[in-house]
């Protein structure tokens, strides 16, 4: 991949992804925890204990290479991203759940994203290879939460200026996450048909194995509908370029970034298709309810 892109436009691309979070945040959002304990604790149980077991029986039911292997666990160590705002209010979820599970998952981060990258490199027995520095990942973490902090201050003194820029930085966001993705194809271009034949069906049972079962077990224990749609996007809708970032600047392999650029493809269309499924649903049974 070509080294501006990669020292550029990775770093540039996530300060801009949580600076565009940092301006949808207040502090009311970390109070509101206290306020919906339960599917705040059910939300994150999910995306950070229930998801990377899935992605690891995928993983090894599909037995892939080890770099694409460790990519994956990357990938389902990533917490959720702006994107998973942006389908939460699309199909009318429960907005400031998301945020607020966005923002509490980017701070776990700092410990799981590297403890479970760090199991899968020991499981396909890389350390000689592929390493996982914690001085690194502190770093990278860094670099996400000075721009969260930067987009709260700037919320919290200019409120109408925060919200005028909210649909240009989600646009802007999406816009760079895929030239990244392009990037990394074509960087790869001569193996991508072999990623794609390798990762392909698995990232695409990850993505939607995630969406259901981000709102299947909120819904199981009691969750309400809305809280539960904000779950699934949460738990399916990963940020992607912080596993690239991770996998090219920190692991620094361009393989191990495959299953997330991959991933990419596939989840707008998933999460769409599941967004409008779902939010249907939830209309129909609520308003029946209503009607009882």
């Amino acid at each position: 991949m070509d080294s501006a892109l990669t020292t550029v436009g990775l770093p540039i691309a996530l300060g801009i992804i949580m600076l565009g979070l940092g301006l949808g945040l207040t502090l009311d959002d970390f109070r509101r925890v206290a306020r919906a304990p339960a599917a705040v604790a059910v939300a994150l149980a999910c995306q950070v204990v229930l998801l990377p077991l899935v992605c690891f029986g995928l993983v090894v039911l599909f037995d892939l290479p080890a770099l694409l292997g460790i990519g994956m666990l990357l990938l389902a160590a990533s917490p959720g991203g702006t994107t998973a705002n942006l389908f939460s209010h699309l199909f009318h979820g429960d907005v400031a759940l998301n945020i607020t599970l966005t923002a509490i998952n980017t701070v776990i981060a700092v410990v799981t994203l590297p403890l479970i990258t760090g199991l899968a490199i020991a499981y396909y027995d890389r350390q000689d290879d592929v390493t996982m520095p914690l001085a690194e990942i502190v770093k990278v973490f860094g670099l996400i939460l000075v721009p969260v902090g930067i987009g709260m201050l700037v919320r919290a003194k200019a409120p109408a200026f925060a919200e005028r820029m909210d649909r240009p930085v989600r646009i802007g966001s999406a816009l760079i996450l895929a030239i990244l993705v392009l990037g990394i194809l074509l960087d790869q271009r001569e193996s991508v048909g072999d990623f794609l034949a390798d990762v392909g069906l698995v990232t695409a049972l990850f993505c939607a194995l995630s969406l259901v079962v981000g709102y299947v077990v909120p819904k199981a224990l009691g969750v309400s509908g809305p809280q539960a749609i904000a779950s699934s996007m949460e738990v399916g809708v990963h940020n992607a370029t912080l596993a690239i970032f991770v996998a090219v600047e920190v692991l620094d392999s361009v393989e191990i970034s495959v299953p997330a650029a991959v991933y990419s493809l596939v989840m707008f269309v998933f999460a769409a298709l599941w967004g409008s499924w779902v939010s249907r649903r939830v209309r129909a049974v609520e308003g029946t309810a209503v009607r009882t």
